[in-house]
C-alpha cells in the first residue's frame, strides 16, 4: 500500500465517520464542556418586574420635574417588594436588583439625594425618566432561545442556563474512546523497567488529548505482544462499547507488530495504513464493526503527531465540535532545508516580537523519540512533501501544540 499524502489520510478517515446521535441529561454541575443537543429556551422572564439598578430611591419623574420635595413611604428590596403605590410627592427608599413600585418610573441615585429631619428627600440632581431602572424582559423573556444546538458549554452558557430556570441539560453523549499500550519493552509508569524496557508514556498523553477534545477515556493498560492478550484488549475495548480504539505500538508488519494481523483476524476492515508524513509514518486506520480503530506509531513523539492530526478531528466530528483552531502563520526565524517526499511536523518554538510578529525557530534535533524537546516545544513547522529550501524571515504554516497559550 502506497503513502497516502496526510490530507487525503484526513479525509478519508473523516469520510468514514458520522456524529454521535445519542443523547442523555446531565446536572449543570456536570454539564460544563459538554455539547448541548437542543436549543434551550428560557423557562421565565428575567427580569421579572421592573427592578432597580442601584441604590436609591424609586420616584415620579413628574415631581423630580416639579422640585418638591418627597415623602419616603416605604422601602424596596431584593425579595422584599414594597406592596404599595407611589403616589405624587411620594418615595420609596430601594435596593439594587429590588422591585420597582407601580407609580415609580424612575430611580433617584442616594448619593444624589438630600435626607431632610422630617422624612423627606430633596434632590436638585438633572436626570432622566427610567433611569437606572433595569425593564421586565431586559435579560430574556419566556419561550426564548438563548442557548443553540451544538454549543459547547462553558462558564458563560452555564450562568445563562442556570438563570433561564434548567436544572438539566441535554447533551450529546461523549465518545468512549479505549486506549491500549501494546509491547514486550514497555514498563508502567512508577515501575521498576527490566533491563531491555522502557517507560510507556504515550498513552497517558494521548488520553489527556482525547479528555480535551470531549471524550471519556478507557485505560486498557499494557499488553505483551501476544496474540491472545491483544486480542484480550479489543475484546474489553468492544465489551466497553467504546467509539474509538487507540492502540500504540505493533502496527507496522515486522516479526514482532502483530497489532494489525490481531486486529483483522477480529474482523477489522482496514481502511490505509503508511502516511507520508515525518515523524508518524505507521498510522493505521480501520473500523471494527461500529468501532473506529486507529493504530499510533510505537516513538513517543510519532504517537502524539498522529494524535493531533488524525485522532483530534475524530473525536470533533463524533462529538459534533468544531475542529480545533491549531495552524497559524509565522515567519522563520533561520532558513528551512528543502523537505522529500513526506510532509515533514518540524519541532520548534515560537517568539513574538514587539512588533506582534510571530517568529518560528526549529529545534535542530528531530527525532521521534525526544520527549522532552516535545515538552519544550510550543509548535510544528509544517513542510510540505517535495518543499524548496525556505530562507529565513520567509512565512509558513505552523500547527500550535497549545492554541490557548499563543
Amino acid at each position: 500500500m502506497s503513502l497516502l499524502p496526510v490530507a487525503s489520510a484526513l479525509a478519508r478517515l473523516l469520510d468514514r465517520v458520522s456524529p454521535i446521535a445519542d443523547q442523555e441529561q446531565v446536572g449543570l454541575h456536570e454539564a460544563e464542556a459538554r455539547v448541548l443537543a437542543d436549543d434551550i429556551a428560557a423557562r421565565l422572564t428575567q427580569p421579572p418586574f421592573d427592578a432597580s439598578a442601584m441604590d436609591g430611591y424609586a420616584v415620579r419623574y413628574a415631581d423630580l420635574e416639579a422640585g418638591t420635595a418627597l415623602k419616603v413611604v416605604g422601602e424596596s428590596a431584593a425579595g422584599h417588594g414594597y406592596p404599595g403605590t407611589v403616589a405624587e410627592g411620594e418615595a420609596v427608599r430601594i435596593f439594587t436588583g429590588a422591585p420597582v413600585p407601580e407609580g415609580a418610573d424612575t430611580v433617584l441615585l442616594q448619593e444624589d439625594v438630600e435626607r431632610l429631619e422630617d422624612g423627606t428627600i430633596r434632590t436638585s440632581y438633572k436626570t432622566t425618566r427610567g433611569r437606572h431602572i433595569r425593564p421586565r424582559g431586559q435579560d430574556f423573556t419566556l419561550g426564548e432561545v438563548v442557548l443553540e444546538r451544538g454549543r459547547v458549554l462553558d462558564y458563560a452558557s452555564l450562568l445563562v442556563a442556570a438563570g433561564m430556570n434548567h436544572g438539566t441539560l441535554p447533551v450529546y453523549r461523549q465518545p468512549v474512546v479505549a486506549i491500549v499500550a501494546t509491547g514486550d519493552e514497555l514498563a508502567a509508569p512508577g515501575d521498576e523497567p527490566g533491563p531491555n524496557q522502557i517507560i510507556a508514556s504515550s498513552t497517558f498523553a494521548i488520553a489527556s488529548l482525547a479528555r480535551q477534545a470531549g471524550a471519556k477515556v478507557i485505560d486498557l493498560g499494557i499488553v505483551p505482544d501476544r496474540r491472545e492478550a491483544i486480542s484480550l484488549a479489543i475484546a474489553e475495548a468492544r465489551a466497553a462499547r467504546a467509539d474509538v480504539l487507540i492502540t500504540t505500538g505493533g502496527a507496522s508488519v515486522g516479526d514482532h507488530d502483530i497489532v494489525q494481523s490481531v486486529l483483522k483476524d477480529a474482523g477489522m476492515e482496514l481502511d490505509f495504513w503508511k502516511i507520508a508524513m515525518r515523524p508518524g509514518k505507521p498510522l493505521m486506520v480501520g473500523s471494527l464493526a461500529d468501532m473506529h480503530v486507529l493504530g499510533l506509531p510505537g516513538n513517543p513523539v510519532s504517537s502524539m503527531v498522529c494524535a493531533l492530526l488524525f485522532m483530534e478531528p475524530l473525536l470533533a466530528k463524533l462529538s459534533h465540535r468544531p475542529a480545533a483552531r491549531r495552524e497559524v502563520s509565522a515567519v522563520t526565524a533561520t532558513a528551512l532545508p528543502a523537505n522529500d517526499h513526506r510532509q515533514d511536523y518540524v519541532r520548534a518554538r515560537l517568539i513574538r516580537e514587539a512588533s506582534g510578529r510571530l517568529l518560528v525557530e526549529s529545534f535542530g534535533k528531530q527525532d521521534s523519540s525526544l520527549m522532552k524537546q516535545f515538552s519544550q516545544a510550543d509548535c510544528l513547522i509544517i513542510r510540505p512533501a517535495h518543499a524548496p529550501e525556505l530562507p529565513a524571515g520567509m512565512p509558513c504554516p505552523v500547527l500550535l501544540l497549545h492554541p490557548s497559550s499563543l
